[in-house]
């Protein structure tokens, strides 16, 4: 039986001018597929040389084959680029001739054209493949990941206190906690060198873009003093301002900025009063 939207193992049946058909496995030549010569890459076959393609429906709605790798298969969650958006939904470019229906109903935040996100790649009710965007039913958390690894991952949704829910490895749910993060994130964002700070009972990765509190600490005094050296040597910050100004102008946490400038003065390389901070 013929898997759409999968690798399947093909007899070659005939040659045309336009390409090659395979047995279409009903015992019906009407049934044949067919392999385009543009979708041969650049392999060579001969009339009797069972192969390996992938089934897809074309344009018409007819069962076809290539030979050239897609980016993703059914059952996969891929990082895809929207090409457009229409009256019928959104379509994703998913390395085939004819791009993927994304339908309104399976599209649970604002997608853009020309951006890329992770969808879930499943047939529809006609057998035609289509994507999603809600993945997290299709996520496991089975791994052999340990506390103190480095991953990298992509950010697929938010929950509803603002914590990042991240896939790791194209199949690993993964989480952000809220405070864990002090920058604006986004559906889409690829965020390299995440570390593993928990692992949930049910095996889901706690994770982290923060370095550890040292290394933080010495990469928020060179950020405050390169602030400094930019700014004639003031700024209006001090451990008193706004957490959240804070947060949007050194991405950092009150807390860690406040520990930052208690070094820096230690050091006696800034001083501060109730108007800011000066560079000594």
């Amino acid at each position: 039986m013929i898997e759409i939207g999968n690798y399947n193992k093909l007899t070659v049946k005939r040659k045309t001018d336009f390409g090659y058909f395979l047995d279409g496995l009903t015992g019906n030549s009407k049934d044949d597929i067919l392999l385009h010569n543009r979708l041969l890459g650049e392999n060579t076959v001969e009339v009797g040389d069972e192969i390996e393609v992938f089934i897809f429906k074309d344009s018409e709605d007819r069962l076809a084959a290539t030979m050239i790798k897609p980016l993703a298969k059914v059952g996969d969650v891929a990082y895809l680029k929207v090409v457009d958006n229409t009256d019928i939904g959104i379509f994703i470019d998913m390395g085939l001739t004819k791009d993927i229906l994304v339908p309104f109903k399976e599209k649970t935040y604002p997608l853009f054209r020309d951006e890329k996100y992770l969808f879930y790649i499943y047939l529809d009710k006609s057998s035609r493949i289509a994507a999603t965007t809600d993945i997290d039913l299709h996520l496991n958390t089975e791994h052999q990941y340990n506390i103190g690894d480095i991953v990298d991952g992509i950010v697929y949704g938010f929950q509803t206190n603002h914590s990042a829910m991240v896939c790791v490895d194209s199949n690993l749910a993964g989480v952000i906690l809220h405070n864990e993060y002090f920058r604006e994130l986004k559906e889409g964002d690829v965020l390299k060198g995440l570390k593993v700070i928990k692992i949930y009972e049910d095996g889901k990765l706690g994770l982290t873009p923060r370095a550890s509190r040292e290394e933080e600490l010495n990469e928020l005094e060179s950020k405050i003093i390169s602030y400094l050296e930019g700014s004639d040597g003031y700024m209006r910050f001090n451990d008193k301002s706004d957490p959240k100004e804070i947060e949007i102008v050194f991405n950092s946490s009150k807390k860690n900025f406040k520990r930052a400038l208690g070094v820096l003065m230690k050091k006696e390389l800034v001083k501060q009063d109730t108007d800011g901070t000066y560079l000594i």
